[in-house]
């Protein structure tokens, strides 16, 4: 019976609330019911806000709604949403993955020395890269969930050790003579459109994610785990197996993030993917996904990058300096912790508020 309740109805946007929720689509029709309405999904006031932004950007700044532009803001796009997707059902559980842009980068500079000093084939390089960021995902893993330390500290350590071990690798040294037709490959774009061949696998491990997350028992264990890790395994669930498998998803997949940077951009350095950590963690909360745990959807994590590169694109094209880049992610990263509370809050008051009215009622 335990294990039925807790599996019963996992959250699907930024509220968990079943009973508010419910109480809320059931309010009086006119505008106070819309704004409730509204408050119901933050996924659908995430992608108004991507919609409006794409409309504003397109009437307003020069050369947004072009073809050529279209793709390199999908090609900019591509780590940034890799690495969001596990790293949903990382923050989904309750925990988190800082050191993403750094095993990015260290993968980036063992291709750049496998290709240099050691004579592999660049599929078999490619290949090993991945292997090891699964390794550096699974070290993360091991002392998350074999030693029981946090998650955060964890990971701001093997932040700074991975960064560190990348400039060891090459030091300040670039490789870049990778097979033109590699560096080719990976940003040419599908036939006859503008989408670059390398949305595809973006596309198909967004689709894999959804359903491990809305579709499958193990989505619902993960919800568990967020709300209550004891409550998880008391109802069958494998607690540390299950985050250690997911640290290492998050590995592998920063490896193929190393691999596409090197080759999109030509370089294997020591300071790829620098910063690209943060950007992932405000995708992640912007769309919805609470920081503590047990909340959140992929559809709004998705718009929420796409919202994202829409920003920085938009302020790039119209000559925003760089540190105004920062500034802007910087305040949706506090945005996207701030109101997804504010609006719990606000949706828990108007319960509240029904609920009286119901009881004081003749």
């Amino acid at each position: 019976m335990a294990h039925d309740s807790l599996y019963a109805a996992p959250p699907t946007g930024a509220d968990t609330e079943a009973e508010p929720a419910a109480g809320v689509r059931r309010g009086a029709a006119g505008r106070g019911a819309v704004l409730r309405g509204v408050l119901v999904s933050w996924d659908a006031a995430i992608v108004a806000v991507l919609v409006v932004t794409v409309l504003l950007a397109a009437l307003s700044v020069e050369n947004f709604a072009t073809g050529r532009n279209a793709q390199f803001l999908l090609l900019d796009l591509v780590p940034l949403a890799l690495i969001a997707l596990p790293m949903t059902l990382i923050v989904v559980t309750g925990e988190i993955d800082l050191s993403v842009a750094s095993m990015a980068g260290l993968c980036s500079t063992l291709m750049g020395q496998l290709w240099l000093s050691s004579g592999l084939s660049l599929e078999l390089i490619c290949v090993l890269v991945v292997l090891l960021g699964a390794l550096l995902g699974a070290v993360n893993g091991l002392f998350v969930t074999g030693f029981g330390l946090p998650s955060l500290a964890v990971t701001i350590g093997t932040l700074a050790l991975y960064r560190g071990l990348s400039f060891v690798v090459l030091g300040d040294q670039a490789v870049a003579d990778f097979p033109a037709g590699w560096t080719a490959a990976v940003v040419r774009s599908i036939p006859g459109t503008s989408v670059p061949g390398a949305v595809v696998p973006v596309l198909l491990l967004a689709l894999l994610c959804g359903v491990v997350l809305h579709a499958t028992p193990t989505g619902r264990a993960l919800y568990a785990m967020g709300n209550n890790d004891e409550a998880a395994t008391f109802a069958g669930v494998s607690v540390a197996r299950t985050k250690f498998w997911l640290f290492v998803v998050s590995g592998a997949v920063c490896g193929l993030v190393g691999v596409f940077w090197t080759l999109r951009y030509a370089s294997a350095r020591g300071d790829n993917a620098t910063g690209l950590e943060l950007t992932v963690v405000t995708a992640v909360l912007l769309g919805g996904v609470s920081i503590f745990g047990g909340r959140g959807a992929l559809l709004g994590v998705l718009a929420g990058v796409l919202l994202l590169g829409v920003l920085r694109n938009a302020l790039q094209l119209a000559d925003v300096d760089a540190n105004a880049l920062t500034i802007v992610t910087g305040t949706l990263l506090i945005a996207s912790v701030v109101l997804p509370n504010a609006v719990a809050e606000i949706r828990a008051r108007l319960y509240r508020r029904r609920r009286r009215a119901h009881t004081t009622a003749p």
